[in-house]
């Protein structure tokens, strides 16, 4: 059973290569590939609908994965749906696409130079009984996917174990994941299920809890910055406190999307010798 802490949903190590049900016709099989970015791994979602299973981020190759993927669906497998194209969601798409035959299902543009959806999808397209929802941000190509009921399969751009990774330009944009924050808080979604972690039962208290520690954050950035520039490591070290190693280049990749925002709405520049306030 989840727990939580604070704004974080946590939960034990759910077993592998077993699916979960969720609620009836969803379930989830948790990808082999645990780590400080993937939590206990990638969800990787199966959905019924009326044409068969749609499978919502394959998330690993290993056999024994995709093996359990396709113990589940069988021949009912109709569609391989990708929120995104980070390869803890990507992988596994295509050898899942060769053994059954389902076509892969992605955003029209697609942010990996080596992988085109078979079928590209748009803002509000319909696909395998779910509605597309172009949320832009933590990745450029970032979809969640909803169903007609109160259901929104959320990828990386909710979770409730984590705040995302948000990298500047060109491969993510602060201020359209925070816009879409807000657009998916205001949804009438009753249900989030996330690329990572439990499932959100408190979708739009814990959608405004992300907003307010992103504000959170973005203060704390700008109160680090003083009138003499600071390389932008400088910076780092001040803004986050205790961070732990392998976090590093994650918080690097969010404070650069950060200060970037700040020097988009005049509040700080970047100098050659690094980051300072402007006010």
């Amino acid at each position: 059973m989840a727990r939580r802490r604070a704004w974080r949903l946590t939960e034990p190590a759910p077993p592998r290569a077993v699916p979960l049900v969720v609620r009836e016709g969803i379930r989830r099989i948790v990808a082999p590939n645990p780590g400080p970015m993937t939590y206990n791994g990638t969800n990787t979602w199966l959905v019924d609908w009326a044409g068969g299973i749609a499978v919502i981020d394959p998330g690993s190759d290993e056999e024994s994965h995709i093996d359990a993927i396709l113990a589940e669906t069988g021949s009912r497998l109709s569609h391989i749906l990708l929120t995104h194209t980070h390869r803890d969601h990507l992988t596994g798409a295509e050898l899942l696409s060769r053994r059954s035959g389902a076509p892969t299902c992605g955003f029209a543009r697609s942010a990996d130079p080596n992988f085109e959806p078979a079928i590209k999808l748009r803002e509000g397209e319909r696909v395998a009984g779910l509605v597309a929802v172009h949320t832009p941000g933590h990745a450029m190509d970032h979809l969640c996917f909803a169903t007609d009921d109160d259901v929104l399969f959320s990828g990386d751009h909710v979770m409730g174990w984590s705040t995302s990774v948000v990298p500047p330009p060109p491969h993510g944009d602060l201020a359209s994941f925070i816009g879409n924050l807000e657009r998916v808080r205001d949804r009438d979604d009753r249900l989030m299920l996330s690329a990572h972690g439990p499932a959100i039962e408190n979708p739009r208290e814990l959608v405004q809890s992300l907003l307010d520690h992103r504000m959170a954050r973005e203060a704390s950035i700008a109160a680090v910055l003083t009138h003499t520039p600071a390389p932008l490591e400088n910076v780092l070290a001040r803004a986050y406190i205790n961070l732990r190693p392998e976090l590093r280049a994650a918080a690097r990749a969010n404070l650069l999307s950060h200060l970037g925002k700040l020097e988009a709405e005049g509040r700080a520049v970047n100098m050659p010798e690094g980051w300072r306030a402007t006010t």
